[in-house]
């Protein structure tokens, strides 16, 4: 009897330190999110490009967003800056060589709430064979019912800046800029069961 007693008592307490909620498994709208970035050339203009080709997955905990977490995958090979000699040029071993590079891998390990709209999420980015820390800003557009299906949905929009030459991508720096400026549009819904 002491044995199912001192059981009893030990999962009850177990149960109290539990986290009351759970992070859900969320997975990227792929048509509605996009990774941007900018970057100076020659002191002339600041040029965009993006990276087609994202997946992911948005650990999300809605009731304590400090829970959350995300890991983000870009295929190197779908970088576009909408010319074709500066997209050939990036895939090459100058900047992102994509034949011995083909991901880029963001995963954070910490969100900071900063105020009701606002998260802080710092994080790890693989690229080009080094990881390093990136601190992203984040804003929260919308976590609620999407306005044409109803079912849930989740919007962000996260900034940023890194040093490429801090990944060893030195071509053309600081001709080319070195700082890099970094824009994500993050739409997300329940992973499907």
């Amino acid at each position: 009897m002491k044995h199912v007693a001192l059981a009893s008592a030990l999962a009850l307490a177990a149960s109290a330190l539990a986290p009351a909620h759970a992070a859900e498994k969320w997975e990227f709208d792929k048509a509605h999110t996009q990774v941007l970035f900018v970057v100076n050339h020659l002191g002339f203009t600041d040029l965009t490009g993006q990276f087609r080709v994202v997946d992911g997955e948005l650990m999300l905990d809605r009731e304590n967003l400090a829970n959350s977490s995300v890991t983000a995958t870009l295929k190197a090979e779908s970088v576009d800056m909408n010319h074709d000699g500066i997209d050939r040029h990036l895939k090459n071993e100058d900047f992102f060589y994509v034949e011995q590079y083909p991901e880029l891998t963001f995963r954070s390990t910490s969100v900071t709430v900063v105020d009701e709209g606002t998260l802080k999420m710092d994080g790890e980015l693989e690229m080009i064979g080094q990881t390093l820390p990136v601190s992203l800003d984040v804003t929260i557009n919308n976590i609620g019912a999407h306005p044409m299906s109803g079912k849930p949905h989740a919007g962000f929009t996260a900034t940023g800046s890194l040093k490429r030459t801090d990944w060893g991508m030195d071509y053309a720096a600081p001709a080319v800029g070195d700082e890099v400026s970094i824009r994500i549009n993050l739409e997300a819904r329940p992973a499907s069961d």
